[in-house]
């Protein structure tokens, strides 16, 4: 089950969520890149606070030590650039959360 159907996924994303399904349906179809897909916390928040600290899942929706679903923009970020110039999930989605 995906997270975007369930009971209070809010609306106004479903349509979004679905065209990242498609995209991310689409990306393991091809053999002539290398991605990754990296799929946010619940909780992506535009103005949270900067730690530099999160965890890597996998396809499953990730929870902290705290039971939160969150992360921030800029801890995303990080994910991001840390997972470009390492490369430990090519051809794979993961998901991140803060710490």
């Amino acid at each position: 089950m995906c997270v975007a159907d369930g009971p209070d996924f809010p609306d106004i994303f479903k349509p979004l969520a679905a065209a990242m399904g498609k995209a991310l349906s689409e990306l393991r179809e091809r053999k002539d890149v290398k991605w990754t897909y990296i799929s946010p916390a619940g909780d992506l928040q535009a103005d949270g606070e900067r730690t530099g600290k999160y965890i890597l899942g996998g396809e499953e929706l990730k929870l902290n030590s705290k039971g939160e679903s969150i992360i921030s923009y800029a801890d995303y970020a990080i994910a991001m650039v840390d997972e470009a110039i390492n490369g430990n999930n090519i051809g794979k989605r993961i998901s991140v959360v803060r710490e």
